[in-house]
């Protein structure tokens, strides 16, 4: 399995984080049981959503790093 990129933590993160608080204003739970449950669902929810999100193609961060695509590349007389 490839390593998550920066974006996929953040959304992962931010999804965990604002999905929690509003589960917790919605249910206006107090119960140990019940912030449990929550902070799982929230936790499973910010894993989805980061596994989720589109990683950047090879061919891509290629062309972002500045080197030639392949195609363009020419060979050097010796």
């Amino acid at each position: 399995m490839p390593r998550p990129t920066v974006a996929q933590l953040a959304y992962g993160a931010c999804t965990v984080v604002f999905s929690t608080l509003a589960m917790l204003l919605l249910s206006q739970t107090s119960s140990g049981a019940g912030i449990a449950v929550i902070a799982l669902a929230a936790l499973a929810l910010g894993l989805l959503v980061a596994m989720t999100v589109p990683a950047p193609r090879a061919r891509d961060t290629e062309e972002a790093a500045g080197a030639a695509p392949k195609e363009r590349r020419v060979p050097t007389a010796l």
